[in-house]
């Protein structure tokens, strides 16, 4: 089970953020940060990556404000960085992850 949690925008949509298991062989979890029009479309972005078992139950773990600055100037609205957060890594794109674990290649065989 993930923890996780939301944040509306003033605009009405919302800010999505899920702590999931790492794709590493040592273990670990990532943060998972998802900008959508609604929390049903945050979390089916997330499921089309592959990671069917994403729920969110509550609201434990809501996006801090930097979270939610990142992923608004993020042009695919969907990042993630080893959690727990370290200030010394950046987020990156999820196209990052998905290589790291081998769900996609870059030339598509």
């Amino acid at each position: 089970m993930s923890a996780g949690g939301f944040c509306k925008l003033p605009n009405g949509s919302v800010v999505v953020a899920l702590t999931l298991p790492g794709p590493a062989p040592r273990g670990g979890t990532v943060r998972v940060i998802v900008h959508a029009a609604n929390r049903a479309r945050a979390l089916t972005r997330v499921r089309n990556l592959g990671l069917r078992a994403v729920y969110l139950r509550g609201n434990a773990a809501p996006p801090t404000p930097d979270e939610v600055t990142a992923v608004l100037h993020h042009p695919d609205g969907l990042i993630w960085r080893t959690a727990p957060d370290d200030v010394r890594e950046l987020w990156h794109p999820v196209r990052a992850l998905k290589r790291q674990q081998g769900l996609g290649s870059p030339t598509g065989v």
